[in-house]
């Protein structure tokens, strides 16, 4: 799938918020750069960190909602 695709699919999983989103995948590409095991099927030294946040978000593996 596309990049673009991916990101419009993760985009509509954090509420059409890009805030929200780009805190999410922030603070999970903070966790799998310090060793998180990733929650989809890629490998952390052939892709970014951010790449894998942004699909694993986009396959719902993350839940992205605001802490209230």
């Amino acid at each position: 799938m596309r990049l673009e695709k991916i990101i419009a699919v993760a985009l509509e999983n954090a509420n059409y918020d890009r805030y929200l989103l780009a805190k999410a995948v922030g603070k999970r590409a903070d966790q799998l750069s310090k060793g998180a095991v990733p929650l989809v099927d890629m490998d952390i030294k052939k892709y970014m960190a951010t790449d894998i946040a942004i699909h694993e978000i986009a396959e719902g593996k993350i839940l992205v909602s605001l802490d209230v």
